[in-house]
Formats: structure tokens, sequence, C-alpha cells
């Protein structure tokens, strides 16, 4: 299968790895090879939850507009990626600020989280901002440690995030007291976006630089938080979609869900499936599908519903890692390697791929790729838990002298 994958950040990968290769050969690094031999590096988990199917393309999502997901759908999502998120309020009292802040302005909510938990890691941090900043969405931060602003609440903090959208998609003042710092700057010295910016994919390469598919990535949250769980409320609602609706490609795709949520794996895949009679090029049911395989254990089918995803969409990321894992787990180092690459080609920053490429080579033994690897993944995020268990165990045994 053909890669058609950016060549500048192909080429800012490679310049970035070997700008870590100069560094290693100016240090002598030395590996303890009989200790290193008795540990094991943990693989970083699958990415993506289930999709439910969205027949609004991305390019036409609206940044203005009213929530679909209800306040206690985003409390659940966020509760079930990150059970212990780093915030100076409740998950709830969270929510409910983002749909009193969006509400007023007219900011979709449920989807102004969403790039909340992006540029966060649903509040996990690890990158140059911190808890105590109440700074939800990278204002003012350019990398290199700078932390950016600053926020003395949880409600400024929401409220600067909020206004700042409003800068971009629309020329009227917001209706309280300016707390954004940076509105005012966009209004003077970027015409060329203030209030022009009426769509989330318009944020690409503007609110995050490269960030090629930024608002896909935030929309592909949003939708995930839409996902239904396995209630017997939910279950009835399925029940009814696939009874009453026209759209029964999407209908079975939702009961494949509930399925999957009930435990019923073999009944989700026969969902997919025939979601996937209907509509063989149904990104989410593939998707879908190959979560469901990998749960029954089903790699090599797992491997093959994700070939069908990307023959469709080349730049799906979630389906370039989880399958990277997949071939890891079969241990085919140089697939495994090679997809996870792409993933980074497509997500730069992305310090599970750099985890799972370190665990790839280390499980060859090849300690000083190994090595280079796991610095990047915690380059990029010294917080994520399974980058920091890594990178502690092995650097228990390297010793770098200058």
């Amino acid at each position: 299968m053909k890669k058609f994958l950016s060549l500048a950040l192909i080429v800012t990968l490679i310049l970035s790895l070997t700008a870590c290769a100069d560094a290693a050969k100016k240090e002598k690094i030395k590996f303890n090879k009989r200790q290193l031999k008795k540990i094991e590096l943990v693989e970083a988990p699958l990415h993506g939850s289930p999709m439910i199917v969205l027949r609004q393309d991305y390019s036409d999502v609206p940044i203005f507009g009213e929530p679909v997901a209800t306040p206690e759908q985003m409390v659940n999502f966020i509760n079930k990626r990150n059970p212990d998120p780093k915030l100076n309020c409740t998950v709830k009292q969270l929510v409910h600020l983002y749909y009193l802040e969006g509400g007023r302005e007219g900011i979709r909510p449920d989807i102004a989280l969403c790039q909340s938990i992006k540029e966060t890691g649903t509040w996990a941090y690890g990158g140059d901002v911190i808890p105590e900043q109440n700074n939800y969405c990278g204002l003012g931060t350019t990398g290199g440690g700078v932390k950016g602003e600053f926020f003395a609440t949880p409600q400024l903090g929401v409220r600067a995030h909020i206004q700042h959208l409003l800068s971009y998609t629309s020329k009227r003042p917001p209706k309280v007291e300016i707390v954004d710092p940076r509105y005012e700057l966009i209004q003077k010295f970027r015409p060329q976006i203030f209030g022009k910016l009426t769509k989330w994919t318009d944020l690409n390469g503007v609110w995050a630089v490269p960030g090629h598919h930024y608002g896909e990535d935030i929309l592909n949250l949003w939708v995930q938080a839409q996902t239904p769980d396995g209630s017997d409320a939910s279950w009835e609602a399925a029940d009814l979609k696939v009874l009453l609706e026209d759209d029964k490609a999407a209908a079975y795709v939702y009961r494949g869900i509930v399925n999957m949520e009930r435990g019923n794996l073999y009944e989700a895949t026969a969902d997919f499936e025939i979601a996937l009679k209907t509509e063989p090029e149904l990104k989410e049911a593939l998707f879908d599908l190959a979560l469901a395989e990998e749960k029954l254990s089903d790699i090599d089918d797992a491997i093959e519903t994700y070939d069908d995803l990307l023959a469709i969409d080349d730049k799906f990321v979630y389906a370039w890692y989880n399958r990277g894992r997949l071939k890891l787990a079969k241990n085919d180092f140089k697939g495994a390697i090679s997809d996870f690459e792409s993933a980074m080609a497509i997500e730069t920053i992305h310090p599970d791929a750099y985890n799972n490429i370190a665990v790839a080579y280390f499980k060859q033994k090849k300690y000083e790729d190994a090595w280079q690897y796991m610095q990047r993944a915690a380059e990029q995020s010294s917080t994520n838990p399974v980058v920091k268990e890594n990178y502690e165990k092995f650097a228990a045994y390297v010793k770098v002298k200058k």
C-alpha cells in the first residue's frame, strides 16, 4: 500500500532524529546490557474509541452553534480518558463552565472541550503548560519551555479559551470583560484571520503549527464523546435505530458499539459487518470492527481491517498507530516501526508512537536506537505514565559521559 505522507514532515522527523543521533555521538553512552536483558519496556495503549457515524463533513462543522453532546456525555468521556485529571476543580465543574461560557458567546462548548482535551492530553499535561496555569488551550505557548498565559481561576481559563475562539470566528466583541490577553493582538495584528475562521477545520495550521489535521483531531474526539454506552437505555435506542431509521449503516454501527460496550463482541462484529455490506467504505464501521477484532484476539483480521481503512483514508492516524501496535505484538518490528513513523508524520507530537518504536528496538536488543526514541518520547511528554515508567527503568542502566 502506498503512503502519501507529507515530505516536509518526513524531513522534519528525520532531521529531529538525526540531531538526537549527533548528540548521542558527542556523548559517551554506556549500556548495562546484562541488566537491560532482565527488564521489559511497556507498550503504550490503543488509541481511539468506537466511533458513531457523523454524516456531516468535518469541513462543514461550525465553531458557532448549539452543543450536540450533553454535559453528562462530556463528563463521562473525560473520566473514561483520564480518571485523575490535573484540574483545580472537578470535571463536572469544568464541563459546566464550558457550557456556561460557551453558551454565552455562542461557541459550541462540547467541541471546545474536545479542543482542550487535545491541547492538555485530557489534563495530564506533560508539555510546557502546568496545571496551576488554568490554561486549557495552550494560550501563549510557543514551545521551548515557554509556559504561556496564567489565569487565576478555572472559570477565567475557560473564558479566555472561549474568547480566543470568538476572536477567530466573529468580529463581535465578547459579552463580558476580555480576559484573553491575545484577543486584541489577534484583532490588531492578524486582520487576515480576525473574525474569519468559522469552521473548526479552519484552525488547521493557525491555532497549532504545523497542525495540518488539528481541526479533524478535535472533531474525532467530539464524535467519540457522543458514543453510546452499554446501558439498557442505549440498547433500546439502538434497536429502534435499526428498526426505524433510513440510514441503516449508521444504525448498525450504533448498535454494534452498544454491543461492544456490553461485551457482546461477536454480535458487535456482526453489526459492523452488516453496516459494511450496506456501505463498504464506511470508515467508522471499519475502525470499530478493527477494535472489536482486537478485543477478540483476532489480530490478523484486525490488521486486515486497518489495511482496508488506510486504503480509503491514509491520514487516519489512529489506524496507523493501532496497526503498528498489532504488528509489534506479532514481532513484526519493521512493519510496526514503519506504521508508527507514519502516525508521527501526521501527528508530530506523539509520545506514544515514539515510546513504541523504542519498545520495538529494545525487543531486538538495539539499545542505542531504543534509547534515542525513549528520550524523544520523554521530551514530548514527561508525565505520560507509560513513557515515565519506561524511561526510568531504561535510564537506570544507561550511563552518559560527555
